[in-house]
Formats: C-alpha cells, sequence, structure tokens
C-alpha cells in the first residue's frame, strides 16, 4: 500500500541522513553519493541511463545535502519526490552501470569501494531474464574492480527472498558471521542503522606484525584498536581575511648568526656526570632500537595470575592475517581455542614499532559471541593488556579510618542489592560530545536551536528512593549522630593560637647579622640563602636593588658590603 511505502522510504531516507550527519563528524573525507533506481525522470552525467536519478554525486558530505535529505521527508517530501524524481520502470543493471562510472570518473585512489542497495523487492525486474542478466554481468565487473556490494533489505508481505535475485549480485559475506545479515530483513529503523553502521566502517588495523611461537613457528596477525577515547575534534586555524585553512611550519634558527639549521646541522645531546655527550641521529636511533617488532612468546599463566591492577592503559586487540602469512588463521584459532579451554593467558613481549622499547603484554583468550539476531556482538581474538614493570607499581601507605559495624555492613549490602543494575558502556553516549555535535549540527543546517539531548550520566533519583525506601535512612541513623545535618554547615575551624582568641602570631623573620652577611661574601656563600632572607638584609641595611632576582640580590650586597 502507498502507506506502507512511505513508511519504508522514510526509513531508509533518515539512515541515509544518520549517515551523512555521522560522516560529517567522524569520516568528513570520504565520499557518499545517493543514487535512485526506477524512477520517472533522469538524471546522471551525460544521461546515460534511463531511470536513474543520481541525487548526490560522489563527494564529501555536507550540510547542504542533509538538508537536501529533509527536503524528501513527511508528506510535503513524498509530494516533492514525486514531483522531482517520479516513479518508473527498474533497471538495476543500468543502476549499477551508473554507479561504476560514478566511481571512474573519481581521480583520487579510494583506499575502498562499497556500494549499498536499499530495497524491499527481492523481484526487481519482475522476471524479465534479460534484465536479470545485465544486472548480473555489471555486478559481477564491479566486483572485479573491488567494489564490496551489500543488500541492506527490509521486510515485505508475504517474505523477502533472497534467493530469487540477489544472492547473485550482493558480495560474498567477509566473515562466516555475515551469513546471518545477507538473509535476515530490516523490520525496525534501528536495525538498518546498526546493519549500515556495521558495513560502512571499514575494520583497519593499527599495524600487522609477526607472532613468533619459537622454533620458527610464526604467523601474521593485525593489531586493532577496539575502544578508544572520543574527543572534540581539534580547531582549525584559518587566515583572517580569506577564511582559509593556514599551514604551521616550524624552522629552527642559529642562536648566534641567525642561519637556519637543517636536520643534519644539529646532533643531539645529554649530560652525564657534568659532562655533555653529544651524539649523531643515527646513533640516538641505535641506541633506542631494541629489536624488530613484533610479538615474542615468553610462556603462559593461570587466568588467576592477571590482576586487576595490572591494566595500566587501554588494551589492543589481535586477530590472524592470512594475506601475510598463509596458516595464520589455522595457527591462531589452535591457540585460541587451547587458551580457553586451559584458562591461561600467554605472556609475551610487545615492540609495536621500530625504535620503542619493549613492554610485556597478557594475551586474553576471547570467544566469539553472537546476538539475538545472529550479529557477531564479541569477535574472536586476544585482548592485548598491557602489564606494568616493577618500577611502575607504587607502594601506598593505605589511610586507617574507623572501621564499620557488622550491622552497617549488613545494611550496605542491603543498599546495594537494590540499587544493582546491568552495565553496558555502549548504553551511555557522552554528553558534552553530544552537545557539542549538536550545537554545530544547528549551526550548520541553520536550525532555531540544537535538538535537546538526554544526559545518561545524571542519577535517577526518583527511581532510586523507590528502590530503597526506608533503607537510605535506616542506614544514615545507622552510622551518623542523632544530630548530624549532611546540609548544614561545617563547625568552624578551632583558633590555632590559644592565647586570648586572636589570631595566631605571624613567625618572626630571621634577622641577619652585618658580621654574618660579612662572612658570607668573604666565602663566597651568599648563594645558599633564600631569596627572602635577603631581601630583608637589603631593606635591613638599606640597600636598593633593581630587580628581585637572586643573582641581583646576591650582587648588590656583595658591592656594598665590599666597600
Amino acid at each position: 500500500t502507498k502507506t506502507m511505502r512511505l513508511r519504508r522510504t522514510k526509513r531508509i531516507l533518515e539512515c541515509v541522513r544518520s549517515v551523512y550527519t555521522s560522516k560529517i563528524i567522524s569520516s568528513d573525507k570520504d565520499l557518499v553519493a545517493l543514487v535512485f533506481y526506477g524512477t520517472e525522470q533522469s538524471k546522471n552525467p551525460r544521461n546515460s541511463f534511463k531511470h536513474v536519478y543520481v541525487y548526490h554525486d560522489l563527494d564529501s558530505p555536507g550540510s547542504q545535502r542533509v538538508l537536501d535529505i529533509d527536503k524528501l521527508l513527511g508528506e510535503k517530501g513524498a509530494q516533492f519526490a514525486e514531483k522531482t524524481i517520479g516513479s518508473g520502470e527498474t533497471s538495476l543493471g543500468e543502476a549499477l552501470w551508473c554507479c561504476s562510472n560514478l566511481y571512474s570518473d573519481i581521480k583520487l585512489r579510494l583506499s575502498h569501494k562499497r556500494l549499498m542497495i536499499f530495497t524491499c523487492r527481492d523481484d526487481p525486474h519482475g522476471g524479465d531474464g534479460a534484465k536479470d542478466r545485465q544486472a548480473r554481468t555489471k555486478a559481477a565487473d564491479l566486483k572485479e574492480t573491488g567494489v564490496v556490494i551489500d543488500l541492506m533489505h527490509l521486510t515485505k508481505p508475504g517474505g523477502f527472498d533472497v534467493s530469487l535475485f540477489f544472492c547473485d549480485i550482493v558480495s560474498p559475506p567477509e566473515d562466516e558471521s555475515e551469513l546471518g545479515l545477507q538473509i535476515e530483513p530490516c523490520r525496525k529503523l534501528e536495525d538498518l542503522q546498526k546493519r549500515v553502521r556495521a558495513k560502512e566502517l571499514k575494520k583497519r588495523s593499527q599495524s600487522r606484525l609477526t607472532f613468533s611461537l619459537g622454533e620458527g613457528v610464526n604467523l601474521a596477525v593485525g593489531v586493532y584498536v577496539l575502544a578508544r577515547t572520543a574527543t572534540k575534534p581539534s580547531a582549525v586555524k584559518l587566515h583572517r581575511d580569506t577564511n582559509e585553512p593556514v599551514r604551521t611550519k616550524t624552522r629552527y634558527f642559529h642562536a648566534h648568526n641567525g642561519g637556519i639549521l637543517l636536520p643534519n646541522d644539529m646532533k643531539r645531546a645529554q649530560v652525564y656526570g657534568k659532562k655533555q655527550i653529544v651524539m649523531e641521529k643515527d646513533e640516538v636511533d641505535e641506541i633506542k632500537k631494541f629489536d624488530d617488532p613484533g610479538l615474542v612468546l615468553m610462556g603462559f599463566k593461570p587466568m588467576d595470575r592477571l590482576k586487576l591492577h595490572h591494566h595500566i592503559r587501554p588494551a589492543l586487540f589481535i586477530y590472524p592475517e592470512e594475506e601475510q602469512i598463509s596458516g595464520s588463521s589455522c595457527v591462531f584459532t589452535a591457540l585460541l581455542l587451547k587458551c580457553s579451554e586451559k584458562n591461561v593467558f600467554a605472556l609475551c613481549r610487545y615492540i609495536p614499532r621500530r625504535n620503542t622499547p619493549p613492554r610485556f603484554v597478557a594475551l586474553v583468550p576471547q570467544r566469539e559471541e553472537l546476538d539475538q539476531s545472529q550479529t557477531q556482538a564479541t569477535p574472536p581474538g586476544f585482548n592485548v593488556i598491557f602489564l606494568p614493570f616493577a618500577d611502575d607499581i607504587r607502594t601506598l601507605d593505605a589511610h586507617v579510618g574507623p572501621t564499620a559495624s557488622d550491622e552497617q555492613v549488613d545494611k550496605m549490602k542491603e543498599i546495594v542489592h537494590k540499587l544493582r543494575f546491568k552495565y553496558k558502556s555502549d548504553s551511555f553516549e557522552n554528553p558534552v560530545l553530544q552537545q557539542h555535535y549538536r550545537n554545530l549540527e544547528a549551526l550548520a543546517l541553520n536550525m532555531l536551536e540544537p535538538e535537546p539531548i538526554e544526559d545518561l550520566t545524571m542519577p535517577k533519583v526518583q527511581m532510586m528512593d523507590a528502590r530503597l525506601g526506608p533503607l537510605a535512612q535506616e542506614f544514615k541513623d545507622l552510622v551518623y549522630p542523632p544530630d548530624y545535618n549532611p546540609e548544614g554547615k561545617p563547625a568552624a575551624k578551632r583558633k590555632t593560637a590559644e592565647s586570648g582568641g586572636g589570631a595566631a602570631e605571624k613567625k618572626p623573620k630571621a634577622e641577619i647579622s652585618e658580621e654574618e652577611l660579612k662572612n658570607h661574601v668573604a666565602n663566597s656563600t651568599l648563594g645558599k640563602l633564600t631569596v627572602p632572607v635577603l631581601k630583608d638584609a637589603c631593606k635591613q641595611f638599606g640597600i636598593r636593588t633593581t630587580g628581585t632576582k637572586k643573582q641581583e640580590l646576591i650582587d648588590a650586597l656583595t658591592m656594598q658590603l665590599s666597600k
């Protein structure tokens, strides 16, 4: 029905809009295009393809594109789309050919190319064999050039049968866990956004290293960052008159003649034993080099030997790289399964790159987990936990406070039990970042005011009070004295001076005699005196000084007392 078509169209457009807004924030250098096929009007390069409408060319996303998507939303948007784009014959082969031309027209080198097909029709050509063959041929050509084709299909009455047509169009899954993604259709906007986000985010490795197990057994692994602190983007400096971005250049000049110093004109030095040790750059690099980058297995330890306080920085994640060394996946999987079965972690020496000091790391095994929709929730691999050296561990004196009674401890256990909940880090967004991006979005899209955000870090006081009931007051009665008022002002501090209730007497200044000063001048030991003592000495003997630096005070006293 028309209502169902409008709902599906709205779902897809909102998903495209979310992709645009996320790209503007996180990947503004990525190129994105939006192409409608099966349209009445035709708009494409050189108008070579009928019933294909290129709404947005392949370019970086911007605020104007988001506004263009907003024009297509709602009832007015549907009327605008019907008038501008319309609905006509469907030819997926023509649309794929048009997308191929969009890729070829870009002169830049693209790291990866992905094409997502949004549809609710499992047989778009209605059994037309010629159009089916054309689409299959063009899809094969695209896949040969490195384009990954994904299907983002929505539910339809009677179910969506991928095997009718699209099984020959889409690219094979990159992972076995993605088989469920290609079969199950999307029923909600959240499902569609989740699927698109999983596809559009290319899993790039931070580095690729050799993992040495000993006795010449090596495998290749990729190092990934699964979690990283999200921060506001750094400010871009612009030219005052043209608003063009400016570049910063650093140059070194000679302190005496003002000449420009090149890298080979400069050396490194280290002071040791009051002597300056000068070294060349190559010598410094050789000193820094410990070994070639990679992971070297040192042994295995039971998991109970790994303590929480050993975690000193965010963990990394490693996964096999079959393309680098053949057989890496097989050896890696065997190691992962055995470590998981025996409940042990692998202790390794880790050097991430050249001229980097080594670290000891613990490789903690992690099995694959799937959610209810058969989407991979947890990837299989090893978490790389950085371990501290002996120098990194501090010994602290624990503060000894009053000991709680058993009754107080039992009451707090009840409170903790009432307020327990399942914590998931992905359920809480950083409110500072969210407000920052909402403000930028409002400015870019000419909105009257930014959309309000929900600060999920604020405690839900009413719900907590309802769960606790009288427990909070009972705990206060057990711990605090009867007259305790947490909102009252703290008691005034006692005066340090006991006599007369007045303020504490100031510590008298230590005066120094003229004879002592002359001895210091004769022995050249005025530098042992502090600046306040030197200032008081100058005032004591009526010596005027032009500055307040220690050497200036010493020079003034030396000149006066040497006369």
